[in-house]
């Protein structure tokens, strides 16, 4: 399905797109924590009424 050379790229590829992103997050971690200090309420809020959609709609239906 793919060549040894499309695998092995791919492999490198992911691998050094890990550790790139890994980096760049503990570089930027102490803006994250200085400026989006409620971002993870945010985040659960915004489940929690994906959730209601889904438990509505499941209502809805039967």
């Amino acid at each position: 399905m793919f060549s040894t050379g499309q695998l092995i790229f791919a492999a490198l590829f992911f691998i050094s797109f890990v550790i790139i992103i890994v980096y760049t997050y503990k570089k930027d971690k102490a803006l994250h924590q200085k400026y989006y200090k409620g971002a993870k309420w945010v985040g659960l809020l915004f489940l929690v009424f994906v959730l209601i959609l889904f438990i509505i709609k499941h209502y809805i239906k039967n």
